[in-house]
């Protein structure tokens, strides 16, 4: 063969083998991924990727040393363009974690948001993103890497993110119970598969989620804050509530059926998290499993 020709021959079959895509047959057979209750997860913390709905999803889990042999879960949402390292920096779930010995999971809202329904909020809602699949895949994931009790779920955010938890408290029976902090419930009326226990944090002086539904900065209105906790009242069965006042905040408990509780604590406060809310909502969801 004229040399040539040859050479032309070996300079295609190097191009095309550049080119093309190893083919899978090619390469040596991988070991099967360990399944994820063998996997487990690590102590501390740990960022995890999950697919839902066609969207790759992110999450923090916080993972105590030495959890019992069935551990609380707190999934804790970042309000609209929070995130959840801000959550976990900020809002000091581990430390508490440590001590009571509960798993803690950050989720990251699509765009810094959560599709809450009714024109709330953001990317999320403007791409109809499933946050409540989502959340309830998360729920699931963890259960599978942890043992987790599964009647000790418990879901709290702030903001949008506490939007979300009355949300998740709506639409699924995954929760024990629920806490929103400086959130309102978005919708109309809903009827929970199974009534979770419920607390309210809000200050009066919120300029974004008016205490009295009014509309506020960036937010259109919706229901008053007391309308909310009267409507989880109502579903829960509850007795008429006992109000108390401290001097900085005013407790409203109403004590319910199946020995559920749905509470408000009102401050002065505008739109924060208050330093007193993490112990406070440990407490409440301590004192309410499914």
């Amino acid at each position: 063969m004229p040399r040539l020709l040859l050479t032309v021959i070996a300079l295609l079959a190097l191009v095309t083998g550049c080119s093309q895509t190893p083919q899978v047959s090619a390469r040596p057979p991988e070991a099967p991924a360990a399944p994820p209750d063998q996997a487990g997860l690590p102590d501390g913390s740990s960022v995890h990727t999950i697919s839902f709905g066609g969207v790759e999803r992110n999450y923090i889990v916080y993972k105590p040393a030495g959890l019992p042999a069935a551990a609380p879960l707190v999934v804790v949402m970042h309000g609209l363009s929070g995130t959840p390292e801000y959550s976990q920096r900020t809002f000091g779930w581990d430390p508490l974690a440590d001590t009571a010995k509960f798993v803690v999971a950050y989720p990251a809202g699509v765009g810094r948001s959560w599709n809450t329904g009714a024109g709330c909020c953001g990317q999320a809602e403007r791409r109809n993103i499933d946050d409540i699949g989502f959340i309830t895949q998360l729920v699931g994931d963890i259960s599978a890497q942890v043992p987790i009790a599964q009647n000790q779920i418990y879901a709290a955010g702030m903001s949008n993110g506490g939007m979300m938890a009355l949300a998740l408290a709506c639409t699924t029976g995954t929760f024990a119970a629920v806490a929103a902090v400086s959130a309102t419930q978005v919708g109309g009326p809903c009827s929970p598969p199974r009534p979770p226990s419920v607390l309210q944090i809000h200050g009066t002086s919120d300029p974004i989620i008016k205490y009295d539904g009014a509309p506020g900065i960036g937010y259109g209105g919706g229901q008053s804050i007391p309308a909310v906790d009267e409507f989880w009242r109502g579903v829960d069965g509850c007795e008429p509530p006992t109000v108390t006042d401290d001097g900085s905040a005013t407790t409203s408990t109403a004590t319910c059926a199946a020995g559920r509780s749905v509470e408000l604590i009102t401050t002065t406060a505008g739109h924060v998290w208050p330093p007193f809310a993490t112990q406070r909502i440990w407490d409440f969801f301590a004192a309410h499993p499914q």
